[in-house]
């Protein structure tokens, strides 16, 4: 692998890396390896419970994303002891844990029982080392954000945004009953606070072509995102686009494609960017296709080779925006007011699973 400029390489370059790798980037900031625990917490969404839409993703089934749901759904300090203990069982040295408030929306609750779920998280072990946050663009009220700045004071925090795609037919597509324009403003109002602002991606999107999925990449690489998720789309059964699946009605990208459009579209992506993730899968027992994405290890190694194969490397083709994004202007918030009733607001939601009971 060539780069250019060798003596101003970053820490992934220097290791002879093809991206920006997320594993990585974490035993070189805590020095060992750090895994997530996935938390449930019983959050719901507002393309959920109808404060934008109703019925939710059209690919979302949390049982098969969490595996906090795949069992009765336990309190959120059960759940992190849980799964600190599965994970040290399957890996011989952890130096750290970070809790994932993974399905739904996890900031989506008011704003003090948030802080009161993410601090008793904090606290519930002395190697949990800092919080992922999984949630929508239109659900950062200022007030969220404001939280996760304090709490990145003391700890690493990373909040994950939805965006999925900028284009809006996909967007409405998925019933993310949401816009573009939601995630520019949110984007624009967390930069710059301390905590990490990561951006989730889905390709292979019915309807959306390759130059799409492109743009798509641009447009991350001009919002000046942190860290990035990349999943291929999956279904699974009990959701609304797995009978469409199921029925012949939608297909999957194929495994050769998704490896190129993942390697094209890291190569678009800033060399600063943290790669967290670069495909999806669910469990054998709810996914109804693409089989190909159980195989993650194979799947790693065919997007490493094709890497190697073009002689390429994350941010290879990536082209600076004319403004840069730490020089954009902090925007006036834009959250729905019917999602901001339910957040900038005193109170809390008695679904919310926070402690053990007694």
């Amino acid at each position: 692998m060539t780069i250019s400029g060798s003596n101003d390489r970053l820490a992934w370059q220097r290791e002879g890396l093809p991206f920006n790798a997320f594993g990585a980037f974490l035993r070189r900031r805590f020095g060992g390896r750090v895994q997530r625990v996935s938390i449930d917490a019983g959050f719901t969404c507002p393309n959920v419970d109808g404060a934008v839409a109703r019925g939710g993703c059209n690919f979302c089934d949390n049982r098969s994303f969490s595996p906090s749901r795949r069992v009765r759904l336990k309190r959120v300090s059960e759940q992190l002891e849980n799964g600190i203990e599965s994970v040290r069982r399957r890996y011989k040295t952890v130096s750290g844990f970070l809790a994932y408030f993974q399905p739904a929306t996890n900031t989506y609750a008011p704003v003090d029982q948030l802080e009161e779920v993410y601090r008793l998280a904090l606290r519930q072990h002395p190697d949990i080392v800092g919080l992922a946050i999984g949630t929508r663009p239109d659900c950062v009220p200022d007030c969220v954000l404001e939280l996760a700045e304090q709490l990145a004071r003391e700890h690493y925090v990373s909040l994950e945004f939805g965006m999925q795609t900028m284009h809006q037919p996909g967007l409405d597509w998925m019933n993310r009953a949401h816009t573009h324009d939601h995630l520019v403003n949110a984007i624009d109002r967390a930069r710059s606070r301390g905590f990490e602002c990561c951006v989730h991606i889905i390709l292979g999107i019915p309807g959306e072509t390759h130059e799409m999925m492109m743009q798509t990449a641009t447009e991350v690489a001009r919002l000046g995102f942190d860290a990035i998720k990349l999943h291929n789309l999956y279904a699974v059964q009990g959701t609304s686009m797995g009978d469409e699946v199921a029925g012949g009605k939608i297909k999957m990208m194929e495994q050769d494609t998704y490896v190129n459009t993942v390697v094209d579209f890291l190569e678009l992506i800033p060399p600063t960017t943290v790669v967290e993730r670069i495909s999806g899968d669910a469990p054998p027992k709810y996914l109804i296709a693409p089989q190909w994405c159980l195989k993650k290890s194979v799947l790693k190694q065919q997007i490493e080779e094709e890497f190697q194969r073009r002689n390429s490397y994350q941010g290879k083709h990536y082209v600076a925006p004319q403004t840069d994004p730490n020089d954009r202007p902090r925007p006036t918030d834009n959250t729905p007011q019917s999602i901001r009733d339910q957040i900038d607001v005193r109170g809390r939601l008695p679904v919310l699973k926070i402690e053990s009971a007694h």
